[in-house]
């Protein structure tokens, strides 16, 4: 068959990807001028950082990721090293001991810190554990078959029995139910405003899987080593464009094309089918099949039109809310900056009002970094982003899509000037030691990933949010991506292209 797909994402390209392999003639068309969508790495003065993924799960071996990649041919290009991240609050700040404590040295930790916490943190964490344990079950229910798959679905059914009671609350109610200190609440809560979704709105059941033990010490054991739920996390080395790269040339090795600075502006529907695509300059491509990624309102409204789009799928579509945008800082310097920040990636969150700093982004109103931010140093993991003696270094932090003051366009340095000064708090010296620096506004994200509205990470785990299904109710058209059903997130995106690549090549 002849396939087009719209947008070099990872999505994109892990689906071109195994339908190149099957002997299908792909063509890639992206509209930016360089492959990778947010999965990239930009370069600057001898520097190199990424644009979006930080610490990634799913590509340690065995995981979902790494098995693609395995599937695919090119595990051996795509290094990793395990690794795990550090947390810092106004209160405390939690960095992993020298000497292994076992799993649950965080509990042990804040104990010593929130004595009055302490039958909550017991209770918490066995809460914690059922969970894990019942995602186990899940993961290796996945591909089991026969009677193993029955035995464990029911296994899956009485240790849900156990999490029950907490199926309808939210993330807000799960923390009162545990703790009554604000810190504590922010501490397992906090990754939630990553997505921009206030704690009230976010699935109760989903708090553990946002915050794995595993991410803060990597010693921790983790699936498939044991059975129990637990993610490992890696950074690639090289950055994450490596991964990009090594996709994209399986595509390209087995004849596939890419075009870049390539926009698509209609995807052409005849008879009530997916036909092919009308390119900027009024080329028109002719396809069996498009597979699309991107924004949901971009393809749906924008490319395909609403006229052949169902009442139902318009409303699903209009009824999702999206993720607000970043700002991202990336500097370059000529210092060590380990002796205040031990980890490649460490979170400093500086609100307790999570509900709150969540209603003021959507509104537009930017706290400048104030609220939290991450500083990230890739160049401890891959020495090659940064000159000998010096560090690559990304400061960012959630950011209004469209700010209610001004434009990002008018005030991008200033407010990235902000963002560093905050920064500096935990980390010194970064201003003065500055030699070169990159910012990227929620602006340049939406000209790179081609959306009205930049939503960083795809679609917030909001209770009701149903993104659009990979499978269209238009023959011949599917759509991948972070807004589509399977969501955000490398490996997520990988995994959902995966899926529909698989579905089509098992049609008859």
């Amino acid at each position: 068959m002849k396939v087009t797909l719209i947008g070099s994402g990872m999505a994109g390209l892990t689906a071109g990807a195994y339908l190149a392999r099957a002997g299908h003639a792909v063509t890639v068309f992206e509209q930016f001028s360089a492959p990778g969508g947010v999965t990239a790495t930009v370069r600057q003065e001898g520097y190199g950082w990424d644009l979006g993924p930080l610490l990634l799960e799913g590509f340690a071996p065995g995981d979902k990721g790494r098995l693609i990649l395995e599937e695919l041919g090119v595990s051996d290009r795509v290094k990793a090293v395990h690794e795990d991240r550090g947390l810092v609050l106004r209160e405390l700040a939690l960095w992993k001991p020298k000497e292994y404590e076992g799993p649950y040295w965080r509990r042990e930790r804040l104990k010593r810190v929130f004595p009055e916490e302490s039958a909550g943190l017991d209770r918490y964490y066995r809460f914690y554990d059922q969970m894990i344990g019942l995602m186990g079950l899940g993961r290796q229910a996945e591909t089991a078959q026969g009677l193993k798959a029955l035995w464990l679905k029911l296994r899956m059914l009485l240790a849900f029995q156990g999490v029950k009671g907490a199926a309808n609350w939210t993330g807000s109610q799960l923390m009162d139910h545990y703790f009554q200190s604000p810190a504590l609440k922010t501490l397992f809560l906090g990754i939630v405003a990553d997505f921009v979704t206030a704690p009230s709105e976010f699935p109760a059941l989903g708090v553990p899987s946002l915050h794995f033990e595993t991410a803060f010490d990597k010693r921790i054991p983790t699936y498939p080593g044991t059975r129990s739920g637990q993610n490992a996390y890696s950074y690639l080395i090289g950055g994450c464009q490596t991964m990009a790269d090594a996709v994209l040339g399986v595509i390209q090795q087995n004849g596939g094309k890419l075009f870049t600075n390539t926009t698509v502006k209609k995807i052409t529907i005849e008879n009530g089918r997916a036909t092919g695509v009308v390119l900027a300059d009024g080329h028109f491509e002719a396809s069996d099949l498009v597979l699309a990624s991107g924004g949901m309102r971009e393809v749906f409204f924008g490319l395909v039109g609403r006229e052949h789009l169902s009442a139902e799928l318009i409303t699903q579509i209009e009824h999702n809310r999206l993720m607000e945008s970043v700002l991202m800082v990336h500097l370059g310097i000529d210092f060590d900056p380990t002796p205040y920040q031990p980890a490649a990636l460490c979170y400093y969150y500086q609100t307790q009002d999570l509900e709150t700093a969540v209603q003021r982004l959507r509104a537009g109103h930017y706290h400048e970094g104030k609220e939290g931010l991450l500083i990230y140093v890739p160049s401890l993991h891959s020495p090659s982003l940064a000159p000998p003696g010096h560090h690559a270094v990304t400061v960012y932090t959630v950011a209004p899509d469209t700010l209610a003051e001004g434009t990002w366009g008018t005030r991008r340095e200033e407010l990235a000037d902000k963002l560093v000064a905050e920064a500096e708090r935990h980390v010194p010296g970064l201003r003065a030691h500055t030699k070169t620096r990159l910012i990227l506004t929620p602006e340049d994200f939406r000209a790179r990933v081609h959306v009205d509205h930049h939503s960083f990470g795809g679609v917030p785990p909001v209770i009701g949010n149903k993104p659009p299904a990979h499978k269209t109710p238009v023959p011949g058209l599917w759509f991948i991506g972070a807004q589509s059903e399977g969501m955000g997130g490398v490996m997520s995106v990988m995994v959902g292209a995966q899926k529909v690549a698989r579905r089509i090549l098992q049609a008859p």
